[in-house]
């Protein structure tokens, strides 16, 4: 069902009745979630929060709440939208009409109207054909990408705006929304552009406050800022030595897996005149003076490095004088508290975790999960410098293909489907980066680890290309059902990003084998 009008056709429908939320397991969806509850508190909705993370658990939820579900559909006679049969009458129909026509005319006029009719039957069925062939390409085509669009949460803000009931904590949980995608590199570099310049004319109308006494905020207020700041990970609650060591972005540039990287490193800190013991205490605790001209003293010395978008147009919010993040801070947080392989607690206790800890009355969680995200960030710089090191990055033809192998250290942490993406994507640029082989750099990447050693089970991902022009999308969804299908693999696609699967672990060989046939 299409829905032309968000308001009318949604959330007026769902208003007057108790609403079931069905919410997937990514930073994205828990902040669309946390707008919609804070709108069905507003208007006193009713409703049943359960958290999937895939088809198989929204499928059992459905049918454990099918006897409370009604569905509403609403019919649109007004689009005129032919009936199949209307298209394409039945043959036999058509015979039978041809018959009851037969009015005892002359044999030759019945022959002349025969043909006609034969013909016209030809041209039918030409037409059909091709109107099916038509309709295959088009399907074809629509679905053998997977790609991403508007990010949720910013669509449920959308619809706070028009309901006249957006308020800032919604306004923040639509710009986390949008940094989940950029951080996951799940849109390109000018949709999130586009959609920051959205968000920052809602910034500056939510969080513009005069000069005068009488407009002054509370110390323990919530505000949001826009800004240009550095593309280092959680730096502000880090040290910049460890930032710039498990930022993607720094290590794949300076390619710190190598004894030369490590040098490159040390080279730039000396340009940018900051002493080590400076770096390698934690950001908060680093000289005022220092801190006050940092951004601009990193962006010069990048610059000279090659590093040309070592800043970036991102949000901040400050919870009164103490606590402030940037949105990427919140999204690696809650991610890592989400997919968190800790063993205390079931995969619903995670979820619960991270949405609590995108309440600003829950600050314990976020720095909780901040420490969580620091060591998934370690553990894959780690595997990438293992795996570069060790040439576990194979040309396989069509694609790249890396394994990591049961007993590597933190593999247990890439069991998970984000977290696995998130470090393939890393692998893939850091690869990029580190090979001479231009048509290397231009293929894309398959990536497995192991799920379970018990049920001898791997996850399997695949990556795009990593280009500047790449469009984000992704092919490997389709291309795995196909590998799959052709070779009796025991595969599940459960996972709601197509381009993940879970595989048996003898079956890898020969799903391997018609995956490079078929992307040949």
């Amino acid at each position: 069902m299409f829905v032309s009008d968000f308001r009318k056709e949604f959330y007026e429908v769902v208003q007057s009745q108790r609403v079931l939320l069905f919410v997937a397991s990514d930073v994205d969806a828990l902040c669309a979630c946390k707008i919609l509850q804070a709108l069905f508190q507003c208007d006193h909705v009713q409703y049943t929060l359960v958290p999937v993370s895939g088809w198989q658990e929204l499928e059992t939820a459905f049918l454990e709440h099918k006897e409370q579900i009604k569905l509403l559909i609403k019919q649109d006679d007004d689009l005129e939208v032919p009936a199949y049969e209307d298209i394409f009458r039945d043959e036999e129909e058509d015979e039978e009409h041809s018959g009851n026509d037969s009015d005892g005319s002359e044999p030759s006029e019945k022959r002349t109207r025969l043909e006609e009719e034969i013909v016209e039957q030809t041209m039918r069925r030409r037409q059909r054909r091709e109107w099916e062939a038509r309709r295959r390409d088009i399907l074809f085509d629509y679905e053998q990408y997977e790609y991403h669009g508007t990010s949720s949460a910013m669509v449920m803000f959308e619809l706070a705006w028009m309901l006249s009931k957006d308020l800032n904590d919604m306004l923040w949980w639509a710009i986390v929304g949008l940094t989940d995608q950029w951080v996951q590199d799940k849109i390109t570099q000018m949709k999130y552009v586009t959609d920051v310049g959205v968000l920052q004319r809602h910034v500056s109308r939510h969080n513009h406050r005069n000069e005068d006494e009488e407009n002054t905020l509370s110390v323990d207020c919530t505000r949001i800022s826009f800004e240009y700041d550095l593309r280092l990970a959680l730096y502000q609650h880090w040290s910049l030595h460890d930032s710039l060591c498990n930022t993607s972005y720094t290590a794949a540039r300076f390619k710190l897996w190598s004894v030369h990287g490590q040098k490159r490193l040390q080279e730039f800190l000396a340009d940018m005149g900051l002493p080590l013991k400076q770096v390698k205490q934690k950001f908060q605790a680093m000289d005022i003076s220092l801190k006050e001209n940092l951004r601009e003293m990193i962006e010069e010395s990048a610059n000279k490095f090659g590093m040309k978008d070592m800043r970036m147009q991102t949000f901040s919010i400050h919870f009164g004088f103490k606590h402030k993040f940037l949105a990427s801070d919140v999204v690696f947080a809650t991610m890592s508290l989400m997919e968190s392989p800790e063993k205390d607690g079931s995969g619903t206790d995670h979820f619960i975790q991270a949405l609590d800890s995108l309440s600003r009355s829950n600050l314990d969680k976020l720095y909780h999960g901040l420490e969580l995200a620091k060591k998934q960030l370690r553990a894959t710089q780690q595997t990438i410098a293992s795996c570069l090191c060790t040439n576990l990055v194979i040309s396989q033809g069509p694609f790249l293909y890396c394994s990591l192998m049961e007993g590597t250290p933190d593999v247990m942490l890439f069991s998970r489907p984000a977290s696995l993406s998130l470090l393939s994507k890393h692998l893939l640029k850091s690869f990029v980066c580190s090979t001479k082989n231009r048509r290397c750099k231009l293929l894309p990447l398959v990536m497995a680890a192991p799920l379970s050693v018990e049920h001898g089970t791997v996850t399997v991902v695949g990556i795009p290309p990593e280009t500047d022009s790449s469009d984000r999308k992704n092919f490997f969804g389709r291309a795995f059902e196909k590998a799959a299908e052709s070779t009796s693999s025991r595969m599940l696609h459960n996972h709601f990003d197509l381009s993940v699967i879970e595989l048996k672990a003898e079956d890898r060989s020969k799903f391997l084998d018609a995956l490079v046939s078929l992307l040949s």
